[in-house]
């Protein structure tokens, strides 16, 4: 054959198989079919070698670009985190511990980052362990989560409780304290059932507020004086003033939120007392526990500060009775540092999934050595070092003569005088 021969034959090969692709490789070669295949030779361009393409699974150009971008989303899928989408997405609760002084409180200010919150850290620690997408800590009800307690400004944990969905990756509780600052721990993880709310299913909460004996030292006694002991005899008439709280009472005169013939007013406490003393770097202090269904902002610490008032003798034991009426009674609101949130209480559900043999009762005795020993580490050294450096009872109780407890809060204030309202949440404790 000669050279225009061979030239004629190679652009007919070309015509039927098509041009070179410089991605994609050359086409296959149209040769003819083997014999015996029982097939002829079909004209190229004609509709039956389209109807043969399609038999036959033939790929054009596009169909081969448009599965290998697929495999490409694939790959990027897998290398950007895509590995989390095969793990299980489930709702979990965590035991939170945390010391609250240089906080403003615990529940986070979306937008603000003036005023840090513990759950700023706690999200953050979140997102950087992997358990949770980063999307989820802008939007923290991508994650459904929720606290049992919204602690204010100040007040510190030792059983916090809060849910949320979460991957469940390995070593999760060390992935996440790794990330987290040494006064906020997780220490505890159980698995709840999906329509969980911490807040929602708590039954009660339990507070503890430490404050050194001297507060209960009669007025004319110094004000700051660390070598006075509680006498069996006072630590009686503060139990007995403590007990007068329990049962279901309207304590509008223990928060500025709310008017005393607003029903929300009335709240239950099942018991308050205080433990025996104990001496602390010299120093004694005593231990105000209280549990409760719900509190009000300020509540515990306008209750811990009117038995002081009334113990000192600032205030008579008749004010009691008066607060649980429609009239306004000046109330003292003792400082913010000794107050802790405790424990949290889950008693119906416990009762109900407890023991279904899927989930664990939300109990934390195993965790209860973990809980003594950061309360040891980081809650009383703050309160009892903060007490001593800023000496904020001593001058808590230095404003004590300032109240009119014979009087209500306008009369108080004087004729005209409008009574100051806290922002919510700017100390204290709620719920």
């Amino acid at each position: 054959m000669g050279l225009p021969s061979l030239r004629a034959a190679a652009w007919a090969l070309r015509r039927a198989c098509g041009p070179w692709t410089p991605r994609l490789g050359p086409r296959l070669l149209c040769l003819p079919p083997m014999a015996g295949n029982g097939e002829a030779p079909v004209p190229v361009g004609t509709k039956q070698e389209q109807d043969r393409k399609v038999r036959r699974g033939w790929q054009g150009p596009a169909r081969i670009w448009e599965e290998t971008e697929q495999q490409a989303k694939r790959l990027r899928s897998s290398e950007g985190g895509g590995q989390h989408r095969k793990l299980p997405k489930r709702k979990v609760v965590l035991l939170v511990a945390y010391s609250g002084k240089g906080y403003h409180g615990m529940q986070r200010n979306v937008g603000s980052s003036k005023f840090k919150t513990i759950e700023d850290d706690l999200v953050s620690a979140l997102v950087r362990s992997g358990c949770i997408p980063e999307n989820h800590g802008e939007d923290m009800r991508k994650m459904s989560f929720q606290r049992c307690a919204r602690t204010d400004k100040g007040v510190s944990a030792a059983g916090q409780v809060v849910s949320l969905k979460v991957w469940l990756i390995d070593d999760l509780l060390e992935k996440i304290n790794s990330h987290l600052p040494s006064h906020i721990r997780i220490l505890g993880l159980k698995r709840v059932t999906g329509g969980f709310n911490s807040k929602n299913k708590c039954d009660a909460r339990t507070y503890f507020y430490m404050l050194p004996t001297f507060a209960f030292a009669h007025k004319d006694h110094d004000v700051q004086d660390e070598t006075y002991r509680l006498h069996a005899e006072t630590l009686g008439r503060v139990n007995r003033l403590l007990a007068c709280y329990r049962g279901t009472h309207n304590f509008h005169n223990f928060t500025s939120q709310k008017g005393p013939r607003e029903p929300s007013a009335r709240r239950y406490i099942l018991d308050m007392f205080c433990e025996e003393p104990f001496v602390r770097e010299g120093m004694e202090f005593a231990v105000i526990k209280v549990k409760g269904q719900s509190f009000m902002t300020h509540q515990i610490r306008k209750m811990v500060g009117l038995v002081v008032a009334i113990v000192k003798g600032y205030a008579p034991e008749s004010v009691l009775e008066r607060c649980w009426g429609e009239a306004k009674v000046d109330v003292p609101k003792a400082p913010g540092l000794g107050l802790v949130l405790e424990q949290v209480h889950f008693e119906k559900y416990n009762q109900r999934f407890g023991h279904d043999g899927l989930h664990e009762p939300l109990d934390w005795a195993r965790e209860e050595a973990e809980v003594t020993a950061f309360k040891e580490q980081h809650i009383y050294p703050t309160i009892i070092g903060t007490e001593r450096h800023e000496r904020s009872m001593a001058q808590w109780l230095s404003t004590l003569p300032m109240h009119d407890f014979s009087a209500t809060a306008h009369a108080a204030a004087g004729p005209g005088a409008k009574v100051p309202r806290p922002l919510e949440g700017s100390d204290g404790d709620s719920d």
